[in-house]
């Protein structure tokens, strides 16, 4: 038997490979763009930029130095110059799968930072595994930018997983749509008629106002943002704005918001301030036909009735009155149950006779009549 030269005896010392196995080996040299190591064979493996990550530009000498061991997957035995390309990131995506796969059926919330925004959506890499987030299902809102995302770690859970048309879809959807039914859970198990809780002002329309809640929003009505009167909330209110509201009504999901706080009240002692035969002055707020309605202070209104301003006869009150005047009149009626004042300029001019005075009453009993017949 003849013996075997050095050169067979060096060959068989080196292990067999073949493309597609996985082998560990040691990082002898690095450069910016392709990393070389031994891996027992009798060529050295050559790993480039391009097969190591999809992300470009990458620079290679900030990943690995020499002596540190990587495992890493033959792509190919034989370049044509006798080297053998290795791949580490095709290792990685099968190992990616693999993850992505448990992921799925596991309904695992993963994290992974945003790496493209494309038109349609997002896409992420997860263990060199890209998934595709649809604009459908970033949020539970509408949103036509995306590009606020860019660069951010976001949590999903996989919808889809088919590994052989390459397709992963990801939803960040259904996760938001979980937290906010938890977060109104216990919004609702812990509010009631009357509590005072601080929201945020989310958006302000012509009618009222939305105020998140922090798991729930609350409708804080025109009607209820002040005990006087608001014209346009929009000037009022800013979005971002945080407000100490009074819950007024929960039903079912819907939440009635106020701002109308008991102590504040201009009612609570008006009885006092507004007895019949004081004198008091406000602005006239608005006017109508048979009359101009003063504010006496927000959420105070009194009529002067048309034939109450002169002891001239006026055929409207817009004849003498502008919006803002300001009136003195005497008080001749208060309905504290109806929150009604009734004024008299007239009875400001010189003491009424009795006859005249019984008419002033007859008076009053008509403007609540004019009222009613206004609001029909």
């Amino acid at each position: 038997m003849s013996e075997l030269t050095f050169e067979q005896m060096l060959e068989e010392s080196f292990k067999t490979i073949h493309a597609g196995e996985v082998v560990e080996g040691t990082v002898i040299d690095v450069k910016p763009e392709e990393i070389i190591l031994n891996i027992g064979y009798k060529s050295d493996g050559i790993l480039t930029r391009n097969e190591y990550t999809n992300e470009p530009n990458v620079d290679l000498t900030t990943i690995a130095k020499p002596g540190d061991t990587m495992e890493v997957k033959v792509l190919k035995v034989n370049d044509g110059e006798g080297q053998v390309l290795l791949t580490y990131k095709r290792l990685a995506a099968d190992r990616g799968n693999k993850r992505i796969e448990e992921a799925f059926n596991n309904r695992e919330v993963l994290t992974a930072k945003v790496a493209q925004v494309l038109d349609g959506g997002l896409s992420v890499v997860v263990e060199e595994v890209r998934i595709f987030i649809p604009a459908s299902l970033v949020s539970d809102v509408y949103e036509k930018d995306l590009s606020k995302y860019a660069g951010q770690d976001i949590q999903f859970v996989i919808s889809e997983y088919n590994p052989k048309r390459r397709r992963y879809i990801g939803d960040r959807k259904q996760l938001i749509l979980a937290e906010k039914a938890e977060l109104q859970k216990k919004l609702f198990e812990s509010i009631h008629e009357g509590d005072t809780v601080e929201g945020v002002v989310k958006n302000v329309t012509d009618f009222g106002a939305f105020i998140d809640l922090g798991g729930a929003d609350g409708l804080l009505h025109i009607s209820e943002m002040s005990w006087g009167r608001v014209e346009n909330p929009k000037k009022v209110f800013k979005v971002g704005e945080k407000l100490k509201v009074l819950i007024k009504e929960i039903s079912g999901s819907k939440i009635a918001l106020s701002l109308k706080f008991e102590d504040a009240n201009p009612w609570k002692d008006a009885a006092q301030k507004y007895a019949v035969g004081n004198v008091v002055t406000g602005k006239v707020a608005r006017m109508t036909d048979f009359g101009a309605f003063v504010e006496l202070e927000p959420g105070v209104d009194a009529l002067l009735h048309v034939s109450q301003i002169s002891k001239e006869h006026i055929e409207k009150p817009a004849d003498v009155l502008k919006i803002n005047d300001e009136v003195t009149a005497k008080v001749v009626d208060f309905n504290e149950e109806d929150r009604k004042i009734s004024l008299s300029v007239k009875a400001m001019l010189a003491p009424e006779p009795k006859a005249e005075a019984e008419d002033a009453d007859v008076v009053s009993v008509d403007i609540d009549a004019v009222i009613a017949s206004e609001q029909e």
